[in-house]
């Protein structure tokens, strides 16, 4: 006869549960707690004022946002869910049971402390003996935003329905003048109509404004390029040498008929990316060449990766130095220009940056060949491209691939994050510096052996 283990899911318990026992011991979610025990959360607890009910600890409701992102789940309302379905987010909250008003709230409020945060989880993983700057690959990512890009207005479009609604209105303000001549009424709420279309012309017009502002800078650059043109025409004219080509035409001013803004997030931008385009930011992470830790982030509105270097350089600079010192940068070929490479040099960093692809499958004869000799030239870039053809620079350089870009494969299909969740450069930007250090506490909980 066949024997099982007794099940009674009535079974009273002589002493008070504790959702301690339930957890097995090498837990993430004990890590994280541990982790986040030993942050300094005063910068977050002294905008707590005192006032009305007890509030819940910033510590509780930063674990859970944290495990929360760590494992996939990133809706305040699942995370709420959770507190009571799952056994680690039980153990995060104590059995507290935070509403998702109050973690979308804590989300949202905190961003800008996430900095200091994420800055103090890398000094505790170097006390871990876990990271040493070293060699950091550069890498951005398209993420999508909490916007369609269905959802987006171009200035010309613009201008088409401005003129098809102020039709519509003149043609409605007919009509009303034809019913009250003949004290006809009928279904058509013509004062809501008209005002339905006067408030999507407002509308409409704040759009056209917020596009010419942006596209401020855009005009500026190319009337910089105009007038060194010009300037460089009249000093060869000066010299004695007559000027080639066309003289250069001024640049067209103000917005394009395809100058885009997006009405649901509007400092989002259409990207390309392998998915096609997108309504999103360009992420970009700085991760660490040995363990693969993210060291720095940042999120920009611009699709093109090359202006990029120098920021990264300035986040990097904020790194404590007891983290130690970044060696080398490698980058891909988006990331090229002589500037990123001068730039490089003068924070002491040397660049390795692809100045184009290489071939794949060289022929043996070349693959054995020996370096050739340094160039005898002060010209950093020059002394790049020979550096990234020896066989240390390849090998050096081979690690970027191996080493970011599995980063964002992680953060992406393990962890599922495809899309922020909140709108605005600010909020993603700190969205995006939550979702590092979730990754950075789980990279550590496997470094650590767990």
């Amino acid at each position: 006869m066949s024997r099982f283990i007794p099940v009674n899911r009535h079974q009273l318990y002589v002493l008070p549960p504790s959702v301690d026992e339930w957890l097995p011991e090498a837990h993430l979610a004990r890590f994280v707690v541990e982790v986040i025990e030993q942050l300094d959360l005063s910068q977050l607890t002294r905008r707590y004022q005192g006032r009305g009910s007890a509030a819940y600890h910033p510590s509780v409701l930063l674990a859970l946002l944290v495990y929360g992102y760590a494992t996939g789940v990133f809706s305040s309302r699942k995370i709420e869910r959770a507190t009571y379905d799952s056994v680690a987010f039980r153990f995060l909250s104590a059995d507290t049971h935070p509403d998702h008003d109050t973690l979308a709230h804590f989300r949202k409020t905190f961003l800008i402390e996430l900095e200091d945060l994420f800055v103090q989880v890398l000094s505790l993983s170097q006390a871990m003996k876990l990271v040493t700057l070293g060699q950091i690959a550069l890498d951005g990512t398209k993420v999508k935003a909490n916007a369609s890009r269905h959802k987006a207005l171009s200035h010309g479009h613009i201008e088409k329905l401005e003129a098809q609604l102020r039709d519509e209105v003149q043609v409605l303000l007919q009509k009303a003048a034809e019913t009250d001549a003949a004290d006809d009424r009928d279904d058509l709420d013509l004062p809501a109509e008209l005002a339905r279309r006067e408030d999507r012309l407002k509308a409409l017009r704040e759009a056209k404004t917020q596009i010419a502002e942006r596209v401020k800078p855009r005009d500026e650059q190319a009337q910089k390029a105009y007038e060194a043109k010009i300037a460089r025409r009249e000093t060869g004219r000066q010299a004695g040498k007559k000027p080639r080509g066309p003289e250069p035409k001024a640049p067209e001013i103000g917005p394009k008929p395809d100058d885009q803004i997006n009405l649901t997030d509007e400092e989002s931008r259409i990207m390309p990316s392998h998915e096609g385009f997108v309504q999103g930011y360009n992420s970009q992470a700085a991760v660490d060449a040995d363990t693969m830790l993210i060291v720095a982030t940042r999120v920009t509105q611009q699709t093109n990766d090359k202006q990029q270097v120098e920021p990264m350089l300035a986040e990097l600079k904020k790194l404590p130095e007891t983290l130690g010192q970044v060696d080398a940068l490698l980058a891909d070929t988006g990331y090229f220009s002589a500037a990123n490479v001068q730039a490089c040099e003068r924070s002491g960093i040397k660049p390795l940056i692809a100045m184009g692809r290489d071939r794949h499958h060289v022929p043996l004869a070349e693959y054995l060949a020996a370096d050739a000799p340094k160039p005898n030239t002060g010209d950093p870039v020059e002394n790049m491209a020979w550096y990234l053809k020896t066989r240390e620079g390849k090998a050096r350089y081979a690690k970027r691939k191996c080493t970011v870009e599995p980063v964002f494969g992680i953060i992406k299909q393990v962890l599922g994050f495809r899309q922020f969740s909140l709108r605005g450069l600010d909020a993603v930007t700190g969205e995006w510096k939550l979702v590092a250090m979730a990754f950075n506490l789980k990279r550590m909980y496997a470094l650590a052996g767990a």
